[in-house]
């Protein structure tokens, strides 16, 4: 079992409850943790024998365009999103952050997190 980890990828997008998150939008990352078997890339240097990293950031991309109220929502998305590209993944966990929530109060970031 192998692990591949795309960390820190970055957003600006328009999810939340609230109208002026949905209207202003805000930033948010992505972190997407992988556990697959990976031998067969390690042993021939073949780009198709592993998970792309490329197409990772593609997939996440295209799902943080598309707007929800949630993150949790959005984490779910990407999660179904990867898996389904790539089934032979073992394990898969998304982190969704969203920074500065309108909160009463500072907090730098909230984050949701789901696993498969």
């Amino acid at each position: 079992m192998s692990t591949i980890v795309i960390e820190g990828m970055q957003f600006y997008s328009h999810h939340g409850y609230y109208k002026e998150e949905q209207i202003l939008g805000g930033k948010f990352t992505v972190d997407v943790f992988i556990e697959a078997n990976l031998q067969e890339a390690a042993l021939t240097d073949d780009l198709t024998k592993t998970i792309n990293y490329e197409s990772i950031y593609r997939l996440t991309k295209q799902e943080m365009e598309i707007h929800a109220h949630l993150i949790e929502h959005v984490c779910h998305r990407i999660l179904q999103k990867v898996k389904s590209e790539y089934p032979h993944i073992q394990k898969l966990r998304v982190r969704v952050s969203k920074y500065h929530p309108p909160m009463k109060g500072h907090v730098e970031r909230v984050f949701v997190e789901l696993e498969e």
